[in-house]
């Protein structure tokens, strides 16, 4: 594989709600009223080729769950499971691919202090963390690929919660990248909305672009 490129001149494969998995058991011990979007588990997802995952971080049972959730809460019946299992399942991906580099995109409802901080910890993923101070501001390219692995700075994470850039060192999504409106929103003839969280998807000082449809 070429990787002598920056980081931002690749496209990467992205799962929406890459947690909300068909078959994934209940964790709460009642069955679970949500909407699903994947079929394959996250290790499944990682090896066909998924190279980002979106995932939704709530607080939860005094711990950090993934949840697909209306209102920003999360719920028995919308729970999918501790957000500790998925990322486990990440750095054992990275283990074992040690070319690889996962990009997560967290839509973060997360409200306890450092509670991402130490559930990425916990999971054994700081080894691999790609620090914001390397991420390039005003549209410049991002690192080489290559430098990327031969550090081993592997994992890049965002959050969609603006303040933990400076509180967790998580970078905050809008300062990084552009996204198209989802959905039936984004379905206008001619044209190519934002969505409302976006710059404008011509903004050249964000150099990575999500397409999310």
């Amino acid at each position: 594989m070429n990787n002598s490129l920056p980081f931002n001149r690749y496209a990467y494969l992205t799962t929406h709600n890459a947690f909300a998995i068909e078959e994934e058991p209940s964790h709460t011990g009642v069955p679970r009223v949500t909407l699903t979007n994947q079929e394959d588990n996250i290790t499944q997802q990682l090896h066909n080729g998924v190279r980002a995952l979106m995932l939704d971080t709530y607080d939860f049972e005094g711990d950090i769950w993934l949840c697909h959730s209306p209102g920003g809460k999360c719920h028995d019946v919308t729970a999918f499971e501790p957000a500790m299992d998925t990322l486990r399942e990440i750095e054992a991906f990275l283990a074992a691919n040690p070319s690889e580099i996962v990009t997560i995109i967290l839509e973060d409802y997360v409200e306890s202090p450092n509670g991402l901080t130490n559930v990425f910890k916990n999971a054994g993923l700081m080894k691999y963390w790609f620090p914001v101070s390397r991420m390039p501001k005003n549209g410049q390219d991002w690192p080489l690929v290559s430098d990327m692995v031969a550090n081993n700075q592997r994992l890049i994470v965002f959050t969609s919660n603006k303040t933990k850039e400076a509180t967790e060192g998580i970078a905050y999504q809008w300062n990084y990248m552009v996204e198209n409106q989802y959905g039936d929103g984004g379905m206008k003839a001619g044209e190519c909305p934002a969505r409302k969280e976006s710059a404008a998807l011509g903004d050249k000082t964000k150099p990575l672009v999500k397409i999310n449809s």
